[in-house]
């Protein structure tokens, strides 16, 4: 026996964890007697003091069996230790028995300090197959790729010491089963049946006269139970121990250790070891996103590093690219490297699982590979018909047997990703792949025009898993929507995080919605107002009123050649323009568009039209701010009466009417009346929105100064203080509702003697509106004039 064979042995026979076996051996190897402990632990990848504390843990559990070691340094211990190993290795008379020969058939194994990120599973397995008093059966299941075959080889190798009556290895797809325990028994333990014997025979004359000692029996790569394994299973015996690898799932009736792929740490471990390290250092974060890409498949990450390895000069940087443009027929993740156990590339092993799929399952995998890599929500039970109900039942069963789908949770579902690219192959090479993408287009379709311009929580709550996979069609698939389609996507995904404060997110979509429509409609076409109004009103809400206005204006100019003066959507256009005239201070240009606006979308829609009563509520706003108070509270009232008519009490508009309304009393000085709106408006929104959201930092706002102007300082402070918080998270620390939050925090201490503290904020406040509004802005010259108050 090897010494590093022995030292192994002696790690198991003593309960060694495996890093505390690495650091053993390669402390105690021959060729590392003079180096130091630093050098070794740098060799494992780990720090000097975890390699100290590692081998203080192995001089504990040896001094069980050499008590000398318990009172000796650590040096000390080091030569004592290699003394009494040495003597017992070369049978010295004061060593223990030399140890029995344990007859195995183990295949290769990468050294066990290269074999990283299955520390735990290794454990696990162990655990599992001492538990059972009965033939313990261990399925070590899952995809192509992920290292079962390996997993059970270290097992078997690091464990030999627990199997005195031998370890025997099985190919499930070499030669009958049978005939390989025959050859097995008659090589290790000269057991010879005779020819003329049943089969059934000659294995129980094997299995009575077997080895004593407890026994591990591996059957790899088991594609059908019954067949391969369950006919040549021996007697029920507890010293019989059986592990299965295999790409299946079984029933619960059998133990399994599902294993999936490594952790991200362990993959960038696993890569380490291929390729130079100070090659890996140089670019760090294009070798996390490789391995992420890899979906931290080991197979495919050791191919990738092989493959780094004979190319020195290529960067990491380069090799992502080409692997995001060729994806599984690039080279580095296409062939087995000669030099690896492993026969397949990636997409060979995943097409030994796509054999085994029916039709039905195959198609299901298609389709499921056109979702985002992201969490599917697919709820079977949703499909009406039982016939289609039990289709879809079935594939999703085969997908998840043979581990090309994880569940997640029940009706949540998940594709790994290279898996992922194998599928959407497979469907590329197929003839329906065009009617197949047009199909899943239409039903992606269908969910972004369920968002609306102001998604309350439940709608966010209900549309979040969608939203990865709207963006996928918007990014990826945009050439199967349809004409009539072609925005709605982009609508979608803009509205969805708009309609959240999530501005930043809201404006690439809402962009890129301008100009897919403009490049495949033309430059007239109706969805490009459309989108050129929703871009606007993106800046708008974020302060970028001299970018809005070309665009809504532009917008207007459509949709009056296209449609008419006499049009609703004109109506919705002037509404707009107007709407940003007001923002901006122009009152007198706002006015007409207003009142223009209103009596467009009277005369077309009745009276009795949610669109009317907005025109109302927005036409009030241009009164109250120009200070024509009376015309400005009937407006408000109508508004708020005809919303809770078409909308009930529990909706978002009644919200912005009450705070409205609210306000309208606070300029006139009837606080009473304003409190309870005030309050109202804040708790239905809290309610609609969450507590993250602009509308509720608004209504903390308002709230704030109406306790400020009733002499409720400490409770306006908290709240000013939660609305500044808010704005800035939600829009920057650049956008005029933070100025505002500013102004007025400056204002309270100031009224409350705190200048010291008042005095920046007026100043910040006065920067962001002359850099955001200019110096001639209505809110401006009202910060200007608080803060030249303050100085005198």
């Amino acid at each position: 026996m090897q010494w590093a064979d022995f030292l192994a042995n002696e790690a198991a026979t003593n309960s060694l964890s495996p890093e505390q076996t690495a650091a053993f051996v390669e402390r105690l190897k021959t060729e590392n007697s003079g180096k130091s402990e630093a050098k070794l632990a740098s060799e494992l990848n780990i720090g000097a003091a975890a390699f100290k504390k590692r081998m203080a843990e192995v001089y504990d559990k040896f001094a069980q069996s050499y008590p000398e070691l318990a009172t000796s340094n650590s040096r000390g211990k080091l030569e004592k230790l290699r003394a009494c190993l040495t003597k017992k290795y070369n049978g010295g008379q004061d060593a223990h028995p030399t140890i029995k020969e344990i007859h195995q058939n183990i295949p290769p194994a990468v050294p066990f300090d290269k074999f990283v990120g299955r520390e735990a599973e290794l454990e696990e397995l162990h655990q599992k197959l001492q538990k059972s008093r009965q033939v313990a059966i261990v399925a070590v299941a899952g995809m192509g790729g992920v290292g079962k075959t390996e997993l059970a080889t270290q097992y078997a190798k690091q464990h030999l010491q627990n199997y005195q009556g031998g370890v025997c290895w099985l190919s499930a797809q070499g030669i009958d089963i049978g005939s390989q325990i025959l050859i097995f028994a008659e090589l290790k333990f000269k057991l010879i049946a005779p020819d003329d014997w049943e089969l059934a025979d000659r294995l129980r004359y094997c299995w009575q006269n077997w080895q004593q000692g407890e026994v591990l029996l591996v059957f790899d790569d088991v594609t059908d139970y019954k067949k391969q394994v369950q006919l040549y299973l021996p007697p029920e015996s507890p010293r019989f121990k059986v592990l299965l690898t295999t790409r299946l799932g079984f029933d619960r009736t059998l133990p399994q250790l599902p294993l999936g792929v490594l952790k991200p740490l362990a993959a960038m471990k696993l890569l380490k070891l291929l390729v130079d390290r100070e090659r890996l250092k140089s670019e760090p974060w294009v070798a996390r996103r490789i391995c992420k890409f890899l979906g931290y498949l080991p197979l495919a990450l050791e191919l990738v590093g092989r493959y780094l390895d004979t190319m020195p000069d290529l960067s990491l940087e380069k090799l992502l690219k080409r692997l995001e443009k060729k994806r599984l027929e690039h080279e580095a993740i296409a062939k087995a490297n000669p030099l690896m156990r492993y026969e397949h590339g990636v997409a060979e092993a995943f097409e030994l699982s796509w054999e085994q799929l029916d039709e039905n399952a195959q198609g299901v995998g298609c389709w499921l590979s056109l979702y985002a890599l992201a969490d599917i929500p697919f709820s079977v039970e949703a499909i009406e018909d039982d016939d289609a109900q039990e289709f879809w039942e079935k594939a999703i069963a085969n997908l998840r047997k043979l581990h090309l789908l994880q569940r997640q949770s029940k009706g949540i579902y998940r594709l790994h990703p290279l898996i992922r690219q194998f599928f959407q192959m497979k469907l590329d090479e197929s003839s329906n792949a065009d009617e197949v993408k047009t199909a899943f287009v239409a039903q992606m379709v269908e969910l972004a025009q369920t968002i609306s311009q102001q998604p309350n929580r439940e709608d966010i709550l209900n549309l979040t898993l969608a939203i990865p996979h709207i963006a996928e069609v918007a990014t990826h698939l945009s050439e199967y929507l349809s004409d009539e389609d072609l925005i709605r996507p982009f609508t979608g995904l803009g509205w969805f995080y708009k309609g959240q404060g999530l501005y930043q997110q809201a404006e690439p979509w809402l962009q890129q919605c301008v100009k897919i429509a403009e490049n495949r409609l033309g430059l007239e076409h109706l969805n490009i107002a459309t989108s050129l109004n929703n871009l606007a009103a993106l800046y708008e809400s974020t302060g970028r009123y001299s970018e809005a206005e070309p665009l809504y204006q532009q917008a207007l100019e459509m949709t009056k050649c296209l449609l008419g003066d006499n049009h609703p959507i004109v109506a919705t256009s002037l509404n707009n323009l107007a709407e940003l005239y007001r923002y901006t201070g122009r009152y007198s240009e706002a006015e007409p568009l207003y009142l223009q606006a209103l009596e467009l979308r009277q005369r077309l829609l009745g009276d009795n039209h949610l669109d009317v009563a907005n025109s109302l509520s927005n036409l009030a706003l241009l009164y109250k701010s120009t200070g024509r108070y009376s015309e400005a509270e009937q407006l408000f009232q109508q508004a708020l009466e005809l919303k809770k008519h078409l909308l009930g009490d529990n909706h978002l508009d009644i919200a912005t009417s009450l705070n409205n309304l609210a306000g309208l009393y606070c300029s006139t000085r009837r606080n009473n009346e304003a409190e309870p709106l005030f309050q109202q408006a804040l708790e239905l929104r809290q309610h609609l929105l969450g507590d993250n959201h602009p509308d509720v930092a608004n209504s903390l706002n308002n709230l704030a100064v109406l306790y400020e102007s009733t002499g409720r300082y400490s409770k306006a402070e908290t709240l000013h203080l939660q609305a500044l918080k808010l704005w800035k998270r939600l829009v920057g620390e650049n956008h005029p509702n933070v100025a505002t939050s500013l102004n007025n925090l400056a204002g309270l201490y100031c009224f409350t003697g705190r200048f010291s503290e008042g005095k920046p904020l007026f100043e910040q406040a006065l920067a962001i509106c002359e850099r955001t509004l200019g110096v001639g802005h209505p809110d401006t010259i009202i910060v200007r004039g608080n803060y030249a108050r303050f100085l005198k």
